[in-house]
């Protein structure tokens, strides 16, 4: 009988035999010379809980659908010293918030599919586990018609990560920086974007606002009840609540672009939040969250770290039924978002679904299918309008050094032709489609220097196209240095 997990997992994964994972070993799990494993037996020893700093082993009985990614113990690092390439992969360890494979942790508290890996240098020092990173990106920017533009701008984001456990309990502290304040204001080109301001008196239109330079200070604190529950507590300032799927940054099917999705204000625009408290339960595959948080968005002062406040609601339901397959949906409550308009409130909706699927030595297949919808509404009125966003994304990473990605939006939005002094005007279903390409040409084993492009066509119904010219196109050229 067809399970009701392989029967949602075939229908993201276009009829991949459910036996992938076990027929086919994991990149990076097999070590030179050494014989590949052998089935698992049909009722396995469950292995007992060993701690291990940074590199908690699992402990769950493995199945033929989970065992690729459950990996026998890694090599040991002594303290002070880099952590080798078969020692620190993301299925040797667990992750911070419980101890399933680290593959599944992403941006704040959010889930991907445990087939999923992390870049990033780590070494051990005593007890703690430190991680580094950085992706930066240096964009020129060209999107064509009355309302397009072009620049040049560095983009991306350093990150850091120190972690140790304390018996029973997962001290992790995580910090990124962005480079993204130093583009100016104004942010760059890009048609169909509209969100925050630059001057604190008119919203920025088809283009996308500059990330602050703190993207991430924060603290999480996790209690292993058992092999497969936990409870944890996160905190950031900033940090990003339990709402939608991870930010787009970190989302692996489109990651390599160097453009924001039009759609981030609908799923994932609260990443950076200047005051959140998480509190949530994981038990084996499944996560319930709520947060507390601040529900203004960033203001035009990109350099520093605005006061903290607590007057927003969030809460997010995960599930991973495969190691290829991560769900969630999630809704929030935000208190006056926008700075052009504080009076107005705003409810959303997300529900996502990640899969990834390996292939080759170290290749993978990443895509996202997501939906978000927000609803503004003023004090002692009746709601607005629900706008929603559809997106689908999807990127092949190769064995070699190329990787192609694509991405397909569809939103309504009220912020393309706002009315004097608001920021809101006539709703207008828009689109856009994008598809990329980066190669990247190895400067050393942990650092890689990529040649990229990127094309958009940007489609506008008739009530736009007096002032944007009909469909037009946009295109990015850019060169990636990544460290980790």
């Amino acid at each position: 009988m067809i399970s009701k997990r392989n029967l949602l997992l075939a229908a993201f994964t276009v009829a991949v035999p459910a036996t992938t994972a076990a027929q086919q070993a994991m990149p990076g799990m097999e070590m030179p010379g050494m014989a590949k494993p052998a089935a698992a037996p049909a009722a396995p020893p469950v292995v007992p809980h060993v701690h291990h700093p940074g590199m908690v082993m699992h402990t769950k009985t493995t199945t033929p659908d989970t065992a690729a990614p459950e990996a026998a113990m890694p090599d040991m690092a002594m303290p002070g010293h880099m952590m080798s390439d078969h020692a620190m992969t993301d299925h040797a360890m667990t992750g911070a918030l419980a101890h399933y494979t680290a593959g599944r942790e992403a941006s704040g508290t959010s889930w991907q599919p445990d087939f999923e890996k992390h870049d990033g240098i780590h070494i051990m020092a005593g007890d703690w586990m430190l991680m580094g990173h950085a992706m930066l990106d240096v964009v020129y920017s060209d999107q064509a018609g009355p309302r397009g533009a072009g620049k040049a701008f560095l983009a991306g984001m350093v990150m850091g990560m120190a972690r140790r456990d304390i018996g029973d309990t997962t001290l992790q502290f995580r910090a990124m920086l962005s480079p993204d304040p130093l583009m100016g204001a104004a942010g760059y080109p890009l048609l169909l974007a509209a969100g925050e301001t630059a001057d604190g008196r008119t919203t920025l239109t088809d283009r996308q606002h500059p990330h602050d330079l703190f993207m991430e200070l924060s603290t999480s604190l996790a209690w292993h009840v058992s092999d497969r529950a936990s409870v944890f507590v996160y905190a950031g300032l900033p940090g990003e609540p339990a709402f939608g799927p991870p930010a787009f940054m970190h989302r692996a099917a489109i990651m390599d672009s160097p453009s924001a999705p039009i759609s981030h204000h609908w799923l994932d625009s609260t990443h950076i939040t200047f005051g959140v408290i998480t509190a949530g339960v994981i038990l084996g595959d499944v996560k319930l969250e709520a947060s507390r948080f601040k529900g203004r968005e960033p203001d035009q002062h990109r350099y520093d770290i605005e006061t903290p406040k607590l007057d927003s609601t969030a809460i997010r339901l995960s599930w991973n039924p495969d190691p290829r397959l991560s769900l969630q949906a999630s809704w929030a409550d935000l208190h006056s978002p926008e700075q052009l308009s504080p009076d107005e409130n705003q409810t959303r909706f997300s529900a996502s679904a990640l899969v990834t699927i390996p292939f080759g030595t170290d290749a993978r297949w990443s895509s996202t299918l997501a939906w978000g919808r927000k609803t503004g509404r003023e004090a002692n009125h009746a709601n607005g309008p629900a706008l929603d966003a559809y997106v689908l994304e999807s990127s092949l990473r190769f064995d070699s050094p190329w990787t192609v990605y694509g991405r397909a939006e569809r939103i309504e939005t009220d912020e393309l032709l706002p009315a004097p002094g608001d920021v809101h005007g006539p709703a207008f279903t828009v689109g856009k489609v994008s598809l990329g390409a980066i190669r990247d040409v190895p400067i050393t084993s942990k650092t890689r220097l990529g040649i990229g492009i990127e094309a958009s066509r940007n489609f506008v119904p008739q009530g736009l196209d007096a002032s944007y010219g009909g469909d037009r196109w946009g295109g990015m050229a850019f060169i990636r240095l990544k460290v980790g």
